[in-house]
């Protein structure tokens, strides 16, 4: 089981797959993906930043910066892996 930091509420959020999946079973599902912007950058985001990007153009390094700033970091509640709760 892996986990990355996402780059905007920085939650730690499953990654799925990978080696330490195969020997513990684990069959939870992904819980963000990198995404490579228009402008050439990369950004880790959950899947709930991901949908508070803008919708009416493609987004960028800008619009991940702007959501970062509205967006108060997500304090640790022991569930590491889930980002709703």
């Amino acid at each position: 089981m892996a986990s990355e930091a996402c780059d905007v509420c920085e939650r730690s959020v499953r990654i799925a797959g990978g080696i330490g999946d195969l020997w513990n079973f684990a069959f939870e599902s992904t819980q963000g993906l990198t995404l490579e912007l228009t402008d050439g950058s990369e950004f880790f985001l959950c899947f709930d930043c991901m949908e508070r990007l803008p919708d009416d153009h493609e987004p960028t390094a800008e619009d991940v910066a702007d959501l970062r700033e509205r967006t108060d970091p997500v304090e640790e509640d022991g569930n590491h892996f889930w980002h709703w709760g």
